[in-house]
């Protein structure tokens, strides 16, 4: 069994660009069910399909295996639609990996900064970049905006039923 257990920060400036890698990624989703979410993730030469549960807390399951890359091809094109494009940008900071995400086309301007912890007590130093904490606020899962991309959000955000994951 994996756990995984997530921070999630608004992002404040690009500073986080100087010393990170950068990869593409495609990502859409199979099941959005509330008790569990079935994604596919294409990222350069390698694919993934992943489960995750219901979030306690801070906490839920993630299971992730590795799938050809045709055949997650296949599984996007039967993902719900919009399909998430974003840059990611991995690196260290106090010992800890931080992945940026930059989002892409109905997302644009979407930035989210995310820390995965050992412990859901563990203390960690935010770098300068990461602003307000949105851990716990369901419609900056990345599941939601296909519900509800980023660009919708000033129009009629009242009106649109997020995801509860």
């Amino acid at each position: 069994m994996s756990l995984e257990i997530e921070r999630k920060f608004l992002v404040t400036d690009d500073d986080y660009k100087k010393d990170a890698e950068r990869s593409l990624y495609w990502q859409g989703y199979l099941s959005d069910d509330p008790e569990r979410i079935v994604r596919v993730r294409i990222c350069g030469g390698s694919a993934f399909l992943t489960i995750k549960s219901k979030k306690d807390g801070l906490e839920r399951y993630e299971f992730e295996y590795p799938i050809p890359l045709p055949d997650a091809e296949i599984l996007l094109s039967l993902c719900k639609k919009p399909i998430i494009r974003k840059y990611r940008y991995t690196l260290a900071y106090k010992g800890l990996i931080w992945q940026v995400d930059e989002f892409l086309d109905e997302n644009q301007g979407l930035v989210i900064a995310e820390v995965e912890l050992e412990d859901s007590n563990q203390t960690f130093e935010k770098p300068p970049w990461a602003g307000k904490e949105v851990t716990s606020d369901p419609k900056y899962y990345n599941v939601s905006l296909i519900h509800h991309p980023y660009n919708m959000w000033d129009k009629k955000p009242e009106q649109v039923k997020m995801g509860c994951r």
